[in-house]
């Protein structure tokens, strides 16, 4: 008899009484010992832990979790089974040739200098399947954001000829895209890392966002932040339950304040960087654009600072579809992305007069090489606007969508009214309107502003003598017109006019340009000596 006859007898044998077989007779015999000492427990399906009822993550206060397992207990489990708290999440390891990915070859760059450790090393590139992941990861954490057509995107579709669609990002909990790279950068994280805390330096709306999700996912969180910081956002982001800590002068001082405490206390230092992580979670807005709008052509997205949220939504829809245009749009006074464009690398920094306060991240974060090369790569257009097209949007959304939208999340729309895309006639386009953090003073100031801009408000100046009942009069003539006075002001020792006569300037708030016109006829009928005052 044979050896392979024999084993079989031998085994027939065994199987003959079973109740005399062991069990680890029936092992594997490509099993470990470990593996075998792990004995028959079978994992949960891949889609159990993240929308648990017991523990989801979404907007509010988590319940309580269970303990976690401590570190030095992961060796316990099998080699693609680790602990995040308590969510279990596996990884795929796949072996042979690697997918297309959705860039080319990284392209030679000039040296630049060497940025501070953050969360991972950048990859390259994304793939599309890391934007799906993402979104399958964060879709308990992050709400899906409406995108649809308004009453006031019906009338600039009949104005321009282009059918708008608004993707409202600022519908987020902290008002802001960001949440999405946020959310989805903390929950890759390792346990470990996760228990000691995370930093951040900053007073944007990236800030904002980790602070929200760190808090939720019970991961100790502190911002540093410049002692000239406006007094909101401290509050908002202790609100949110972050250790907020003023250092220094500028944003420079507290950045390099929060580095030193990373190093100190074994923190996490997390900037706005281009990580795979972070683009592949900025990218999921593009999936919902795709989805929700049927049959899309285009894209007008925010470039500059927000280039991460560019080359994460324009990887994903180009995957999905290539013949999208996406396009994207930054102030003309700093143009970040145009610049880099045609130097051929990321510019770090750029003189510029553009305000901070106003453009917020549009013009403060650099991007990075990963970023810039996806751009480069899947960004068909690149614009740039005024800051008076800017204020007008602002103020559009205002009276129209009852919403305070920023500089950042209103670009969008200002390249629309602004005419810079005529091409777009006839075809559907979805905008991101992806940030609504204002302050309150700059409110007030960009309203004023965009009224003036938008010919609503205007000034004027007439000579008048001094006999009683000539104000009056002018008082009178502004009430038949049906003008809103808003201030009067009589100036007679510094005008080049008779001793006589005295100088009454008006501020005056009209319905729209027409009327504007119309006043500005009555009043020049009138007065001779009528200044009217330009914008």
């Amino acid at each position: 008899m044979n050896f392979a006859a024999q084993f079989l007898y031998s085994r027939s044998k065994k199987n003959d009484n079973p109740r005399e077989t062991s069990e680890d007779e029936y092992d594997p015999f490509w099993q470990s010992d470990e593996e075998r000492s792990a004995g028959s427990k079978q994992d949960p399906p891949c889609c159990e832990g993240l929308c648990q009822n017991d523990g989801p993550i979404r907007n509010g206060h988590t319940p309580h979790r269970s303990a976690s397992i401590a570190p030095e207990r992961l060796k316990d489990f099998g080699e693609e089974d680790y602990l995040n708290g308590d969510v279990k999440t596996w990884e795929m390891k796949i072996v042979g040739h690697p997918e297309r990915l959705l860039g080319d070859a990284a392209e030679p760059q000039k040296p630049t200098e060497p940025r501070p450790t953050c969360a991972q090393n950048p990859s390259a590139f994304i793939r599309f399947e890391d934007i799906s992941a993402a979104a399958f990861k964060i879709q308990c954490g992050v709400q899906k954001t409406p995108c649809t057509i308004s009453g006031y995107a019906v009338c600039l579709s009949k104005q321009y000829g282009v059918e708008l669609f608004l993707k409202k990002e600022h519908l987020h909990y902290t008002c802001s895209v960001k949440e999405r790279g946020v959310l989805y950068l903390l929950t890759s994280l390792r346990q470990d890392q996760q228990k000691k805390g995370v930093i951040v330096a900053s007073d944007s709306n990236f800030s904002m966002a980790v602070a929200h999700h760190a808090s939720e996912l019970r991961i100790p969180v502190f911002v540093i932040m410049a002692a000239n910081t406006s007094p909101s956002r401290p509050k908002t982001c202790r609100e949110y339950g972050a250790m907020v800590i003023s250092y220094g002068s500028t944003p420079r001082d507290s950045q390099r304040h929060a580095q030193r405490l990373a190093r100190e206390n074994g923190y996490l230092y997390l900037e706005e960087e281009d990580s795979a992580a972070y683009l592949a979670g900025l990218g999921t807005m593009g999936l919902e654009m795709y989805e929700q709008v049927p049959k899309l052509d285009a894209v007008i997205l925010p470039a500059g600072g927000h280039c991460g949220l560019l080359a994460g939504t324009a990887a994903a829809l180009k995957h999905l579809n290539p013949r999208i245009t996406v396009i994207g749009v930054e102030p003309e006074d700093c143009p970040l992305l145009q610049q880099s464009l045609k130097l051929g690398y990321p510019v770090k920094e750029l003189h510029s007069v553009a305000n901070r306060k106003l453009y917020g991240d549009l013009v403060a974060p650099p991007f990075g090489n990963n970023a810039f090369l996806l751009a480069k790569k899947l960004v068909d257009k690149v614009i740039t606007v005024r800051e008076e097209d800017v204020l007008v949007s602002m103020l559009r959304f205002q009276e129209y969508e009852r919403a305070t939208i920023d500089a950042e999340g209103a670009i969008g729309l200002a390249a629309i009214l602004a005419g810079k895309l005529p091409e777009l006639q006839g075809k559907r386009v979805a905008i991101a309107v992806c940030s609504a953090n204002m302050e309150l003073p700059l409110l007030r100031q960009c309203v004023d502003r965009a009224l003036a801009l938008d010919g609503r408000v205007s000034k004027f100046a007439v000579q008048l003598g001094e006999w009683p009942g000539d104000t009056a009069k002018l008082l009178d003539l502004l009430a038949r017109e049906g003008v809103r006075l808003l201030d009067i002001s009589h100036e007679k020792q510094f005008t080049s006019s008779s001793v006589f006569n005295v100088q009454v300037s008006c501020v005056v708030e009209t319905r729209d340009r027409q009327q504007t016109t119309q006043l500005r006829n009555v009043l020049t009928e009138r007065y001779t000596t009528l200044c009217w005052h330009e914008r």
